[in-house]
């Protein structure tokens, strides 16, 4: 059974991070990631563009460069690809951890490959694999989606897309320009006010002209094979539809946390109990690192803030070890 100082569940960017901070403090390591390299992003839509700046996506001060200010998806993925192969960074991909178990001072972690012994861990998993389902009717049909990959799959096609920030408005756009028929229906009195603020002013134009169609206050009932019924400020309506996109935000996996032992607030932010000085959890050797520190208040956390929490998480063990 092979053992380590620190084995780093996620291959994100944070998780990422952590592996060269611990690789410059002489810790042996390990990064376990369920999917491919940066499996989150790889995710995203193909044509994303991220909010950040690419200088504020950089981790451990290496150079991204890209041809706009801020960069795609597709910049991203080669610049993070790059910086786990050449600094040969010790990672496993498609591998599922399982069981976590700690006994003794030590951890013994169980994948669906193999099984490891650590003294420490850090959790870096992020927020995007488990969505906020709408809870109606009708929301496992195989044309609704809580993921969004490429405007051409709706294009000639009535399209409904549930939610206002950044993921839905950029959803509603790129399939707008692609010919689908876009209904927008947002929960909200308007456009999220946290959408970027070059896209905010384009998705307020095409919606006042009429090219999409906006409900505000507006609530999906049930989601039928052929229509969308949604309640409305003037009453209840039956949309004509196609597909839908329920772009409705995501969520940590709060299960995995509770079986790690991991307190969590039991208000609804469901914050997890760290220290901030360490990073530690309130489980001995147990590290929370990226978004997945602020529970639900999955905005509070994102790569540029919280790159630094590799350094942090490291120099404590390194201390500790010492």
């Amino acid at each position: 059974m092979q053992k380590f100082d620190v084995i780093i569940v996620g291959g994100g960017p944070i998780g990422i991070a952590c592996g060269l901070e611990a690789k410059k403090q002489g810790l042996s390591f390990l990064i376990i990631e369920k999917g491919p390299i940066v499996n989150s992003l790889f995710n995203y839509p193909i044509n994303m563009q991220f909010f950040s700046s690419s200088e504020k996506l950089e981790i451990d001060d290496i150079p991204f460069i890209s041809k706009e200010a801020k960069p795609k998806r597709n910049e991203a993925l080669e610049y993070y690809r790059r910086i786990v192969t050449s600094n040969q960074l010790n990672i496993h991909l498609f591998e599922k951890v399982t069981k976590v178990v700690k006994s003794d001072g030590s951890f013994s972690i169980t994948t669906d490959k193999n099984q490891y012994v650590s003294k420490n861990i850090v959790v870096a998993t992020g927020f995007y694999d488990i969505p906020n389902n709408l809870g109606v009717p009708g929301e496992d049909l195989p044309k609704v989606s809580h993921y969004y990959k490429d405007p051409h799959f709706y294009a000639s096609q009535k399209l409904a897309v549930i939610g206002a920030s950044n993921s839905a408005i950029d959803a509603a756009l790129e399939c707008y320009r692609k010919g689908a028929d876009v209904s927008l229906i947002i929960r909200g009195l308007e456009v999220g006010q946290r959408v970027k603020y070059w896209v905010r002013p384009d998705i307020i134009n095409r919606i006042e002209e009429g090219s999409i169609k906006a409900y505000y206050n507006a609530q999906v009932k049930e989601i039928k094979p052929t229509q969308l019924l949604i309640d409305t400020p003037d009453g209840p309506l039956t949309l004509e539809n196609d597909f839908v996109l329920a772009l409705t935000g995501y969520m940590p996996n709060f299960e995995f946390l509770e079986k790690l032992g991991i307190q969590l607030s039991l208000d609804e932010k469901r914050l997890p109990s760290y220290d901030p000085k360490t990073m530690e959890s309130n489980i001995e050797g147990l590290y929370l690192a990226g978004v997945i520190c602020g529970g639900m208040e999955t905005h509070k956390w994102f790569i540029e803030n919280s790159r630094i929490h590799a350094p942090i998480i490291m120099k404590s063990i390194k201390t500790k070890a010492e």
